[in-house]
């Protein structure tokens, strides 16, 4: 007597990696209650697999190199990349590391994984967009997408603050990320 086993045929995975001069990562916190401010960081690198057939098989990794932190005011920006906020020197970078993908529908889906800042790791989710894909002048396969999603900075041990004389604090707990990635076809 034989069996015949059947079985579904493995995820093709496809390789792409973050083209970091089209890339970019920023964010907007609450400052002093009123206003929002608005920076980002300069180097984001990283490798997306990704299968066309079943998107939910795949995975990302990015890496943010803290120090290149832009608020467009240099002792701002020195006062974050100090122990008080990011702390380069000890933590010299953020990571990201996708978990699963759920929530597929058309262009758009939910990237769930872990969020390192400070050393700290949090589950996070990520709406993402695929904004679509095209060939560049150099025979190269680019596919472009945005994501967004909010954090409190406090989880990830980010507690520097100030109390102001009128109530409240200089700078808002709720982060909002947003990244815009170019990826390249490996």
């Amino acid at each position: 007597m034989s069996s015949t086993t059947t079985s579904a045929p493995a995820a093709t995975l496809t390789a792409w990696t973050i083209d970091p001069t089209h890339s970019h990562v920023g964010f907007s916190v609450k400052h002093l209650m009123i206003s929002t401010l608005r920076g980002g960081f300069g180097i984001v690198r990283g490798t997306v697999h990704w299968d066309d057939a079943d998107p939910a098989g795949g995975r990302a990794e990015i890496e943010i190199d803290a120090e290149s932190i832009d608020t467009r005011e240099s002792q701002r920006d020195t006062h974050l990349r100090s122990a008080e906020f990011f702390d380069v020197q000890q933590f010299p970078h953020l990571t990201f590391r996708s978990t699963r993908i759920t929530d597929v529908k058309g262009d758009r889906f939910t990237l769930i994984g872990d969020l390192t800042i400070r050393g700290v790791t949090r589950e996070v989710a990520l709406d993402v967009t695929s904004e679509g894909r095209t060939r560049d002048p150099w025979g190269g396969e680019r596919a472009g997408f945005s994501a967004t999603t909010k954090i409190k900075r406090t989880d990830f041990g980010l507690t520097w603050n100030q109390a102001l004389e009128t109530g409240g604090v200089l700078v808002g707990d709720e982060i909002r990320i947003s990244l815009d990635v170019e990826l390249l076809k490996q």
